[in-house]
């Protein structure tokens, strides 16, 4: 009787086990499809003036077709809404420090650090100023953005994991995305770069800071101006290592952490690349521009053709493709026909460091140029998912908020352009209707976004280039790379840039155009810029070159150069270690020697010469650097290398001109540090499983593309809402910049006038709704570098929405 009991009871224990998991299957596909997007059938809303069209292809494009921008801006914000609302929910909530509130105490410190910046405050105040046609613009997108929320059966998904509830969108949220990207473009508003500065220059000689610091002039490219000058090593008489002790092992972990921002440089940035008419079949200009930002999913953009009625387009219908920022109602990068445009990083300067110098009888007040000023506090509450508020206590000058202090211990106030409400509207979307270059160009200077590099190019053959930004300063009075006072007359920001300031060209003579993060200006218009951390200038060497190889070009051809994954910057340091290792008997070094041997000079999957070559690189440069950080640390124990701020120029001359006197007392001389170097890679590589021989780019170069919340849940779970984790190739320093969970958010390659040749590949989807047929889209394609047309294919599903009242 005893057996059977028990068989019934295990029984009826696997039954309700079975219950309960169909239930919570059950509960989970029915959040999931109920918050998936209306793909088909009508909507109505009493906001609309005409009926709209939403048609979507097999990845996911929608093309949105009305009779005006302001119903198609309503139409974009639905579209948005409906496949993205978490994804800008994020977006805002990161620049205002509100991520606590909706995931808990994890995102404290972020929140405390973005709040001193009080971005929501600013975003209001831009707002305020907006003209009214441009309020009327966000006004009718945020109306679309909160219908399409509400026309979720079920929140999104996302809501239901952290237990919260989406809030309404407000028309200022969208300029609160666009303070995501002066973050994410400008150090996340911390200015640690020019810290670093003030912290070398307080130990160090400036020669030597200088030197250490220098640009490169043997991989720039820049559009105008000179090449830098060689750099010089300092003398015995300006500093001698060799008569300081050298940095202990212990110290090791601690001098690699300072260097990492040295050793690892995924930056925020881009390409763009233009030829001009002569040099296609066509006679258009083409444009190229891949942004390089942090990948996940869904992708940070979103896939969108806008057509709609304008007098200035061709038929008198405006036809506008690319890819749009969800939470703004702006295309950002694309071609409407006529004119073609994309955006890189400009690593101009555009934050400086204020010493405040307070009054020693009246702590809240400082000095300034008229005497003294009230330093003014505002109590921000932090409000935290799951715990008690917590306020921060944020003081505030008329140059910015207080944030650091100096070597000596003074405080200083951060000046950002993005703190100020003049930096942020909606100028950028005129692009949609330019004609010409020159008339997108002349756009430029107008436009309140952070500044970058806008290349354009159009179907008449045209290309040029200039910044955008409308709120460039007036430098006067002091050395923008290190903390300054402003409390004397004429000195600080004096002003904005007046439009016949700013930096263009127009019409090159070789039809050629080239940019990626790189020093593209000499003399005034440098220093009208400013130097925030320029790229290297290996990539836009590259890239120049690779234009250059040719006379003739389709938008494929350009695609093969975002994909050139060749590793020119490499081969001189695949050289070094042949001949370092040359002569060598010892039985360690022979392996690497002899897969380093033949230099394929590629940053492939399956490349283990590149992988070796590139880790000798990073170690040399770590020992060359390690006692000079180790000074600084000794008086600054939070230093870190300047970041941006690549030290190949200096690791390269001494490398080659081996001075005695700056070389690290631990080595007999330089070919002991490169040996030692080459040891590392041995003992670190060489003990993993199957040796050198099996470590390849592609072991550790992967995709790595996920979903915000993948790793708050079980691992198998997690990793289905995450991108296939695959090897790709390509790195920093050559056009195909890729790392794990970094690279080209898109690829464009747009032939104004000629849309139907043109390609838009783009990794990690439209959807972040699993269930959606575009969950991941396209991301197959971007991996594999296959193109995809840049309009939209056959229709798969349409939506309309019309006037009248909503149901």
């Amino acid at each position: 009787m005893t057996t059977p009991r028990r068989f019934r009871w295990l029984r009826l224990l696997f039954l309700t086990l079975l219950i309960l998991l169909i239930g919570v299957l059950a509960t989970g596909w029915y959040l999931l499809a109920g918050s998936r997007a209306k793909l088909d059938g009508a909507v109505t809303d009493a906001g609309l003036q005409d009926s709209v069209s939403i048609s979507r292809d097999a990845l996911g494009t929608a093309t949105i077709q009305g009779k005006n921008r302001d119903d198609v801006s309503f139409a974009l914000g639905y579209v948005h809404a409906q496949e993205r609302y978490f994804a800008m929910d994020l977006m805002r909530r990161l620049p205002a420090g509100e991520l606590a509130e909706l995931v808990g105490p994890a995102a404290v410190d972020t929140d405390l650090n973005h709040r001193r910046h009080r971005l929501r405050a600013t975003a209001e105040a831009a707002y305020a100023q907006l003209p009214p046609d441009q309020k009327n613009v966000l006004d009718r997108y945020t109306a679309g953005v909160n219908k399409g929320l509400a026309d979720l059966h079920v929140k999104p998904w996302e809501y239901f994991l952290l237990g919260t509830q989406p809030q309404p969108w407000h028309p200022q949220d969208s300029f609160l995305v666009i303070a995501a990207m002066y973050l994410d473009l400008n150090g996340d508003g911390r200015n640690e770069r020019e810290l670093s500065f003030a912290q070398m220059r307080s130990v160090l000689p400036k020669l030597l800071v200088d030197f250490l610091l220098s640009p490169d002039p043997d991989w720039e490219a820049p559009l105008k101006g000179d090449l830098s000058r060689p750099p010089v090593i300092p003398g015995e008489d300006v500093f001698n290592l060799r008569d300081l002790p050298s940095a202990s092992q212990a110290d090791a972990r601690a001098l690699a952490a300072a260097l990492a921002p040295a050793l690892d440089q995924s930056l925020p940035g881009s390409n763009n690349f233009a030829v001009a008419g002569n040099l296609t079949e066509s006679g258009a200009a083409i444009l190229a521009n891949d942004m390089h930002l942090s990948l996940r999913v869904p992708n940070i953009w979103f896939r969108a053709r806008l057509r709609y009625a304008d007098s200035a387009a061709p038929n008198g219908q405006r036809d506008a493709v690319g890819v749009t920022l969800p939470g703004t109602p702006a295309l950002i990068a694309g071609s409407n026909g006529q004119v073609a445009w994309g955006f890189t990083n400009s690593y101009g300067d555009w934050l400086d460091w204020v010493r405040v110098l307070r009054d020693p009888d009246n702590a809240t007040r400082y000095k300034v140029p008229e005497g003294w000023a009230a330093i003014e506090t505002h109590d921000e509450i932090i409000r935290i998912k799951g715990e008690p508020s917590r306020t921060l206590k944020v003081e505030s000058t008329r140059w910015g908020p207080i944030l650091a202090k100096d070597a000596d211990g003074t405080p200083l106030a951060l000046a950002w352009i993005a703190d100020l409400p003049r930096a942020y509207n909606l100028e950028m979307m005129q692009l949609e209707h330019a004609t010409s270059v020159t008339a997108a160009l002349d756009l430029a200077p107008r436009m309140g976004m952070p500044p970058q590099n806008l290349l354009a190019a159009d179907s008449a053959g045209n290309i040029g280039w200039t910044v955008t930004g409308n709120s460039i300063p007036l430098r006067t009075g002091f050395d923008p790379l290190l903390p300054a006072d402003w409390s004397q007359p004429g000195t600080g920001w004096q002003g904005w840039a007046a439009p016949g300031q700013y930096p263009r060209i127009e019409h090159p003579t070789d039809g050629r155009l080239w940019t990626a993060n790189n020093r593209t200006v000499d003399g005034a218009d440098l220093e009208l810029l400013g130097e925030g951390g320029h790229d290297l200038g290996a990539r836009a060497q590259q890239i120049r070159d690779d234009l250059r190889a040719r006379n003739s070009f389709a938008p494929g051809n350009l695609l093969d150069i975002q994909l050139d994954h060749r590793a020119v910057l490499l081969t001189r340091w695949q050289r070094l270690l042949q001949d370092t290792l040359q002569g060598t008997h010892d039985p360690a070094f022979e392996q690497l020697r002899q897969l380093t041997a033949s230099w394929r000079g590629r940053a492939a999957i399956d490349s283990v010469d590149y992988r070796l070559v590139r880790a000798f690189r990073s170690k040399v440069h770590e020992a060359v650097l390690a006692p000079f950080v180790a000074q600084v640390k000794q008086q600054h124990s939070d230093f870190t290398w300047p970041h941006p701020g690549n030290p190949e120029a200096a690791v390269w001359a001494m490398v080659r001109e081996r001075p005695m006197h700056l070389l690290d007392s631990r080595y007999a001389d330089w070919n002991v540090l490169l040996l030692d170097a080459a040891h590392k890679v041995v003992d670190e590589l060489g003990q993993q499983p199957g040796g050198l021989a099996a470590r390849s780019w592609g072991e550790v170069n992967r995709t790595s593309i996920r979903h915000p919340l993948s790793r708050a849940l079980p691992g198998f779970v997690g990793r289905l809402l995450d991108m296939p984790d695959e090897p790709v190739a390509g790195d920093d320093n050559m056009p195909r910049v890729a790392k794990p969970g970094f690279g080209a958010s898109e690829r464009i390659d747009a032939m104004p006038g000629h849309e139907a040749q043109s390609i838009l590949h783009m990794p990690g989807g439209q959807s972040d709704n699993p269930l959606s047929p575009f969950y991941g889209a396209g991301n197959d394609d971007w991996v594999n570098g296959r193109p995809t047309p840049l309009l939209p294919g056959p229709g798969q599903h349409s939506l309309m929405l019309e006037p009248g009242k909503a149901h």
